[in-house]
């Protein structure tokens, strides 16, 4: 498993740079996946867990994740192609390809079977990854997931893209503006198309792994019911609402979210 400064792991894999967050230790490493050199972050010890971003995302959306669940777990961190430290990736971002690639990326760093939680678009990843390749993942968490059509175009989500601002909290404006300007429009409006053509319904019934369902009660983007949707399609599946959050939980409810996630990953129950 990755080791310290600078130290080659058993992957081959070297280690760079370090951050903290709330006082836990955030190391950098790098790692090739289809002939793409690449960075991606590791803090604590314990089962493996990998977090997954969402749409104009970065590995940054889950800064008050990292510290909680490190305590008790192995964290990765990973940045899609096209995204946050993976902006400039050659051939940029694909939807369809995105699950094959994270597939890779595990392999590539030595998880061969792993908790994965996914948020918005992550979550649409996540839950591929998952009926595709069930065998490698212990336990699911879906973060307002994509890809239940709602029978919306492109224009359609300004409104409640405006409309979901007023649940974000300050703190987490600055990270969305800059994730945003990195990404870049040509990207986001790609990366969207391809989202809103999606169908995840075809996937549910696949998912083997036991799976907790986290939505904020005020969603605009993606509405609650499409938590129902996945409940009820999802053979070992709860879901929870939290009240008073938006799109984005694990900034919004923080406190609450983090508790879920970790008790589910113990094996507690959490959620209907």
């Amino acid at each position: 498993m990755p080791g310290g400064r600078n130290a080659t792991t058993r992957n081959g894999l070297r280690g760079g740079n370090v951050r903290r967050l709330a006082g836990v230790e955030v190391r950098a490493y790098e790692a090739s996946v289809g002939g793409r050199r690449l960075s991606y972050e590791v803090a604590g010890e314990g089962e493996p867990v990998v977090l997954v971003h969402g749409l104009s995302g970065s590995t940054r959306w889950w800064d008050r994740t990292v510290p909680v669940l490190a305590a008790h777990h192995r964290v990765y961190l990973v940045d899609l192609p096209g995204f946050g430290s993976m902006r400039r990736a050659e051939g940029g971002f694909v939807l369809s390809e995105a699950a094959d690639w994270l597939s890779s990326w595990m392999e590539t760093v030595g998880l061969e079977r792993t908790h994965l939680a996914g948020h918005s678009m992550g979550g649409y990843i996540s839950i591929v990854l998952a009926a595709r390749c069930p065998e490698t993942l212990r336990r699911l968490v879906l973060v307002a997931p994509a890809g239940v059509p709602t029978g919306r175009s492109m224009p359609g989500y300004l409104i409640p893209l405006l409309q979901a601002g007023r649940y974000m909290t300050p703190g987490f404006l600055p990270v969305l503006a800059r994730d945003a300007l990195r990404t870049g429009p040509l990207t986001l409006l790609g990366a969207a198309r391809e989202l809103l053509a999606q169908d995840v319904r075809d996937y549910l019934r696949e998912i083997t792994a036991p799976t907790l369902l986290v939505w904020g009660h005020r969603d605009t983007l993606v509405p609650p019911s499409a938590g129902d949707v996945l409940r009820a399609e999802i053979p070992d599946s709860r879901l929870l609402l939290l009240e008073g959050a938006g799109h984005v939980p694990m900034f919004e409810r923080a406190a609450e979210t983090n508790a879920a996630i970790l008790s589910f990953l113990a094996g507690r129950e959490v959620g209907e």
